[in-house]
């Protein structure tokens, strides 16, 4: 049985998540990839046991991560009964409906029905009773956002959630949602979105200031851009790269000359400062006061000790953040 690390708070640090009580790790452990049933069941566990040695409490899933469907639920789930479960109280565990799961018109989108089932679902095959925060999982323009925002709130009645969040909103349609949760006195606390030194679209479509403005919590992922914002493609592509071995989420045509020469440079200035492009990368998104946590996803223990030092990163002068947005831009 596994004992987890007696000093694992003495390495994370947490901050607030907007205005309410829940406090979170600034690295957080998404399962999108590496946890589904074309992985190692051996990894999975170690890649949690560091993950929660190191402080990491959050574990970020959704109904459709895999692959297939609902495979890295089941296989957290199967983590969570054999090893983890002593330690509920201290795991912040999160999933998300809105994207494909099942067929037919039931299965998809926003719908009280997709939802309070999706849920259901992903508490049996998680073994739980309620999760820490179930998030829509992205805005759908055919559902009223009442219905929507109803069901997220039958889900915390029902105690079967905790807290709420929205993902890959964008700022105007997280005002009319924020406004329709607090009517419904339900705890809409965060925010989970793309956000990395190469994707600034929360700083384009408000949702972050709206964020700070509402004074919830935002957790980003992709916070490496798939891999750019680390050495990985300084000399080119390695045969071993998930671009190689599953260009879904980062395709070749991506790094373009341009774009990896804006890796070296970014690279480069890094290193100035003592630090991996990567611990940069995270670290360039922490400084951001309306950030509450990045989501890392990881493939082998290693990684996951690599990035918990981006909470130490040193701060950023003014004219490091000006070459920053100057090299990406």
């Amino acid at each position: 049985m596994y004992t987890p690390a007696k000093e694992r708070y003495e390495t994370m640090e947490y901050n607030r998540c907007g205005e309410s009580g829940l406090m979170l790790p600034k690295v957080s452990l998404g399962l999108w990839h590496n946890f589904g049933d074309t992985s190692d069941y051996e990894n999975m566990k170690q890649l949690c046991f560091t993950a929660f040695d190191n402080g990491i409490t959050q574990f970020d899933l959704a109904n459709n991560y895999g692959p297939a469907y609902g495979s890295a639920e089941r296989n957290f789930g199967k983590i969570l009964k054999e090893e983890l479960m002593p330690y509920r109280d201290e795991l912040i565990i999160t999933t998300k409906a809105g994207y494909d799961m099942w067929e037919g018109p039931y299965g998809n989108w926003g719908s009280r029905k997709y939802l309070l089932a999706s849920l259901d679902q992903s508490l049996k095959r998680m073994g739980l009773e309620y999760v820490d925060i179930f998030y829509h999982h992205r805005m759908d323009p055919e559902t009223p956002l009442e219905e929507t925002m109803g069901a997220l709130a039958t889900a915390v009645q029902q105690g079967k959630a905790l807290y709420v969040g929205l993902s890959n909103y964008d700022g105007k349609t997280l005002s009319q949602a924020a406004a329709i949760l607090k009517d419904l006195k339900c705890p809409f606390v965060i925010n989970q979105n793309r956000y990395s030194i190469f994707d600034r679209t929360v700083e384009e479509n408000g949702l972050k200031r709206t964020t700070c403005i509402l004074k919830k919590g935002l957790i980003t992922f992709s916070p490496l851009a798939q891999g750019q914002l680390t050495d990985r493609y300084l000399n080119g592509i390695p045969e071993d790269s998930r671009i190689r071995k599953d260009g879904r989420f980062l395709k070749e045509s991506v790094l373009t000359p341009e774009r990896l020469d804006q890796i070296r440079r970014l690279n480069d200035l890094a290193a100035q400062r003592g630090e991996k492009l990567a611990d940069m990368a995270l670290g360039w998104l922490l400084q951001h006061k309306e950030v509450t946590s990045v989501l890392i996803g990881a493939s082998k223990p290693q990684q996951i000790l690599d990035n918990v030092k981006a909470i130490h990163c040193a701060p950023f002068t003014a004219e490091e953040l000006r070459l920053i947005d100057e090299i990406s831009k």
